[in-house]
């Protein structure tokens, strides 16, 4: 899978992410304004948490519209070895005991599971601590993550 294919499916999952956070959040705003919502007496709670439930939604609707934003923007380089992972590079991982890991370092969206023909592919951001340090390193540099070491196989 080429960079502008997996670009297309980043896209197109926050897309279907977002259509459907939409409808949930609608759907909370519309029970909290609802009648049946009023409180009763004061400890009927339930106007105030569906209130608390549309907010929150309505605050992810708003990420996944920068996340997708981003990610519309990202301009798709080749692997330059000289800059080392930038924000768009597939990266392969391996443990000293023979476990590996693909990885798609990206401006937002981390944890995002993307299927590929060769496994998944877990997408990440600069602001975890293993996708900061991924930034500029190339094929053979390691890198830690909790206890375990990954050692950098392969980088596009």
């Amino acid at each position: 899978m080429n960079r502008q294919q997996l670009q297309q499916l980043v896209c197109e999952r926050l897309e279907a992410d977002l259509a459907l956070l939409i409808r949930a959040a609608e759907a909370s705003h519309q029970a909290a304004t609802n009648e049946e919502s009023k409180a009763e007496n004061k400890y009927d709670t339930r106007g105030l948490e569906a209130s608390y439930l549309a907010a929150g939604q309505s605050r992810r609707v708003e990420e996944i519209r920068q996340a997708l934003a981003a990610w519309r923007n990202l301009p798709l380089r080749e692997f330059d070895e000289e800059l080392g992972i930038q924000l768009g590079t597939r990266v392969w991982l391996q443990t000293a005991d023979g476990r590996r890991q693909c990885l798609l370092l990206g401006p937002d969206g981390a944890g995002l599971k993307l299927p590929a023909d060769d496994g998944e592919i877990m997408l990440i951001t600069p602001r975890a601590p293993l996708g900061q340090q991924l930034l500029g390193l190339g094929v053979g540099d390691e890198v830690s993550a909790g206890k375990e070491r990954w050692e950098i196989l392969r980088a596009q």
